[in-house]
């Protein structure tokens, strides 16, 4: 165990520590009689379950999911941490975990020691392996006897770096594709679909191989000389009225937790629990059917998390949470620095001018920013949640790194990609991320409507054809509640608690307001859409349910499909006046350009959450004037020049 990753529990929803995490292990290995064949997948905390007392929750208890070689089997555990006890041993055949950063390096380590694979280089002219990267590649189930999720296997894509730091993602080794056993620790199939020349195009990126830099960049200062308008005690955040936990699991990475909004001196919950619980990249090229990945449920992107640099991935006054997951041995591993919070300045909050008497209020807007980074092969992430003063939550996802690549025969041109560089095809694809909002809008009873806005006809009561209103309807089922955006009727969605009234008499509730958008563009039958039917509807709502956790099922890797949210909404039970879930996914549309090469500028994607009537006038009336430090431009009711 790595020195310093103890820490203290303090809350039942604070993840587990690195002494919980051993002693979990432990157990499970006592009690099981497991040895080194057997790997980790993840180790998280069973959180309370929010509809009993804290007392009926038996204390602090660990989930643990195991693939035992031994056996060739998934396994579920249940351990309590609090009383050292094994609970619960489940078996799961037929079903695989997600893939392991120790299985990552196991596929390339296979790979190039195959003969078939080693002649496949030479047939290229590549003869040092030590140039050459493998990345696994999760294999999906398109319906192929090597896809069964009977067996643990995962497919290869080889790449050549041009010198032992350089970007191997510039240099795809096209046609030569593997199929590995990881249950059994052998490559299965080597296949040469012919030679493509190796691109000659070195993909550099980093700062001492690019010149000359630009030499006009001046330093920015960020400086908060009281320090920061936020207390952090434990895992528990208090800033600008906002109060919530920060969370972490190995599966989802950031997580975040009761959030409330203190309001006359009450504190109004709004989100139990915020997480995003799914994602996938599907990829349109027809000879990578199988590039699909679900980076959460079969990658683990909170394993991934990277540690955060001050002055690179946050600026400013930081406070950074640790993340303690574990290995692929069950050993206890720190992940530094994985959650960065801090304040941002966002502009102008609100302002009005008096032009008759020339005062002038106006307010800056501040934000709270909580993020993590993390790192899946050729693509980072960043999962991004900003608080605002005037009660709006915001969430964005910022991707990066480097595109997916394929190399083409000279002078070709990609029907399914863009050309980045000669002989570089960057593969059409899209990032689809499912994010699950345990929503309880001023308590736990709450009913979900539709709103859209729809022109009057003109006629007696519009005789001008100005008029305009806006419509709404309330989603009484989970089939009801399966929608798609709508952009041109301006369509949103409203969670709304009907036992309470806001001081005009409506309802009080928070509106989903959907950012950009798209639908998946593979066939209905294609694999991704049985697979990630989650992705093929903007919206679901589902009641409260404590073990449905991840959209596309516990189990997305090798499984065919049908699982998650098809198969809970089936039922197409009441979602009416009751504790609801609110599943939002949303699609953003990669069509690479060349100012994506050699590594992508930020692109985001995003949605909000809006109060709306929650409350009874603007929330950050009494947010202070800013301090003007050259006069008093700035004071309260100031006069214009």
């Amino acid at each position: 165990m790595s020195a310093g990753v103890e820490a203290t529990v303090a809350h039942p929803l604070d993840p587990l520590s690195a002494d919980e995490i051993a002693r979990a292990v432990g157990i499970v290995r006592a009690d099981k009689g497991l040895n080194g064949d057997a790997r980790f997948g993840s180790i998280t905390l069973v959180e309370p379950d929010k509809r009993k007392p804290a007392e009926e929750n038996g204390g602090r208890r660990a989930e643990l999911i195991i693939y035992d070689r031994a056996t060739a089997c998934t396994y579920e555990a249940i351990v309590s941490v609090t009383e050292g006890s094994l609970e619960r041993w489940t078996p799961r055949p037929g079903v695989q975990s997600a893939l392991t950063p120790e299985e990552y390096l196991e596929v390339e380590e296979l790979t190039k020691a195959h003969p078939e694979f080693q002649a496949a280089l030479h047939r290229r002219g590549i003869h040092d392996l030590d140039l050459v990267t493998v990345d696994p590649i999760p294999t999906g189930n398109s319906g192929l006897p090597e896809e069964s999720p009977e067996r643990r296997v995962c497919r290869t894509l080889a790449f050549v770096r041009p010198d032992p730091s350089g970007n191997s993602y510039g240099r795809p080794i096209e046609g030569v594709f593997g199929i590995v056993d990881l249950g059994r620790g052998e490559v299965l199939r080597m296949d040469d679909l012919g030679t493509v020349p190796v691109p000659t195009d070195e993909g550099e990126y980093r700062a001492d191989r690019i010149g000359p830099l630009r030499a006009d960049l001046r330093p920015v200062e960020i400086t908060q000389p009281e320090g920061p308008s936020f207390t952090v005690e434990g895992n528990e955040v208090f800033w600008q009225k906002w109060r919530l936990r920060v969370g972490f699991t190995p599966r989802e990475g950031l997580v975040l937790h009761t959030v409330g909004y203190e309001d006359s001196g009450r504190l109004r919950p709004i989100l139990h629990r915020a997480s995003f619980a799914e994602m996938a990249v599907p990829y349109a090229e027809p000879t990578r059917y199988y590039q699909s990945p679900f980076d959460i449920g079969e990658n683990y992107i909170g394993t991934l998390a990277n540690s955060l640099a001050l002055g690179c991935d946050c600026l400013g006054y930081i406070h950074y949470f640790d993340a303690v997951v574990s290995n692929g041995s069950g050993e206890p591993v720190l992940i530094k620095n994985a959650i960065c919070m801090h304040e941002e300045d966002v502009g102008i909050l609100w302002k009005h001018t008096d032009f008759r008497t020339g005062e002038i209020e106006v307010r800056r807007s501040r934000r709270l920013v909580i993020s993590s980074v993390s790192t899946v092969g050729n693509y980072e992430y960043g999962f991004f949640w900003y608080l605002y003063q005037d009660g709006t939550i915001e969430s964005e996802v910022k991707a990066t790194g480097i595109v997916a690549t394929q190399a083409v025969p000279p002078d070709s041109k990609p029907r399914f990609g863009a050309l980045v560089a000669p002989g570089v095809n960057a593969m059409n694809h899209q990032h689809i991320f499912c994010v699950r909002l345990d929503l309880d809008v001023d308590g736990e009873r709450n009913s979900v409507y539709e709103v859209h806005s729809e022109t009057e006809p003109t006629g007696p009561e519009n005789p001008y054809g100005n008029a305009w209103r806006s419509v709404r309807r309330v989603l009484r089922s989970e089939h009801e509640a399966g929608r798609l955006v709508d952009p041109l009727s301006h369509r949103y969605w409203v969670v709304v608690n009907p036992d309470r009234r806001n001081a005009v008499g409506g309802p009080v509730g928070y509106k989903l307001m959907p950012g950009e958008n798209m639908v998946p563009l593979a066939q209905p039958e294609s694999s991704l859409c049985r697979r990630g039917a989650f992705a093929t509807k903007h919206l679901w709502v589902t009641p409260y349910a404590p073990d449905e956790r991840y959209p596309a099922g516990d189990y997305p890797n090798q499984h065919p499909g049908g699982a998650g949210l098809p198969a809970w909404t089936a039922a197409d039970r009441t979602i009416e006046d009751t504790d609801v879930v609110v599943w939002y996914t949303m699609n953003y549309h990669h069509v690479p350009r060349p100012e994506d090469w050699p590594v992508m500028p930020v692109s985001t994607i995003g949605f909000q959450l809006k109060p709306q009537g929650f409350f009874d006038r603007n929330p950050a009336l009494d947010v202070p004037p800013p301090e003007h430090h050259h006069g008093n431009g700035c004071a309260p009711g100031h006069r214009a020049e």
